[in-house]
């Protein structure tokens, strides 16, 4: 009886991580049958994903790539808000299709998800009152903000290691620590900074110094054996940038003249 019951215990785990791995590798097909792509993003993060006060809408950078990647599908666009610590298990929990929010591709995440090619490239650096930091000892053995479960989060643990790291639910909550001193700078990719710093309404208190800890490229998420959807996704990435849609997404978001460029410089990085 009990070696009965162990055979139809094992049956099902087997059937169920079975229907799992079909799941993954049908994204593509599941998401042309049902007509709509599920993404990802944030939704408090200018230029990468915010809501629009006029419009009440989710829009951003992120948001025009996910877009144009589901008009290639010939499918339409639902937006779910996420945070850096909630997205992959998002994913992998099969609520969303695919993750598009500012996430650092690295080999402890690609162990778990798949990514894209390189759409968008940063490096991870601060905001702090100006003049207060000129190179990392200055942020020796002081409190620095961040998000929850963000490289960021990881990376300033390593070069800070006196550092006291304060971990909000997003950017934003860590900014607002900054500006209240209960932190002396917030960190994260230069590019969320700068948007950060563009809508704040004190901004001339506060700058980005030239001190940078870390390289940020960015991928779009997706679960890990889902070849067929990541090849797709791959795809219509490098036809954006043929066409020049890239571009125009790009400078729509960032602008013609922006240090981004010397960066960014329209490439979707096949890698």
């Amino acid at each position: 009886m009990m070696k009965r019951l162990a055979a139809v215990v094992l049956g099902l785990v087997l059937a169920c991580t079975a229907g799992k791995a079909a799941f993954a590798a049908d994204t593509l097909a599941d998401v042309k049958k049902k007509g709509v792509l599920v993404a990802g993003v944030k939704d408090s993060l200018p230029p990468f994903g915010y809501v629009d006060e006029k419009s009440r809408e989710i829009v951003g950078y992120d948001v025009d790539i996910v877009k144009a990647i589901a008009k290639k599908l010939g499918v339409r666009v639902e937006l779910k808000p996420v945070t850096s610590a909630s997205r992959m298990p998002q994913l992998m929990e099969g609520n969303i299709d695919i993750i598009a929010a500012t996430m650092t591709k690295n080999p402890e995440r690609a162990k778990q998800i798949g990514f894209s090619h390189t759409y968008f490239a940063t490096g991870q650096k601060f905001i702090t009152k100006k003049g207060s930091v000129r190179s990392l000892k200055d942020l020796a053995g002081k409190k620095i903000g961040t998000a929850k479960g963000s490289t960021s989060e990881q990376n300033v643990k390593k070069a800070i290691p006196t550092a006291t790291v304060l971990s909000f639910d997003d950017y934003p909550q860590a900014f607002l620590a900054l500006q209240q001193g209960k932190v002396a700078a917030v960190t994260t990719d230069e590019a969320i900074l700068a948007g950060i710093l563009a809508k704040a309404p004190n901004k001339a208190k506060f700058e980005i110094p030239n001190v940078q800890i870390s390289d940020e490229p960015y991928g779009l998420g997706m679960r890990k054996d889902d070849v067929k959807f990541i090849a797709f996704v791959n795809k219509t990435l490098l036809e954006m940038e043929k066409s020049g849609e890239a571009r125009r997404i790009f400078e729509k978001w960032f602008g013609p003249s922006t240090a981004f460029h010397l960066k960014r410089n329209f490439k979707f990085k096949a890698d």
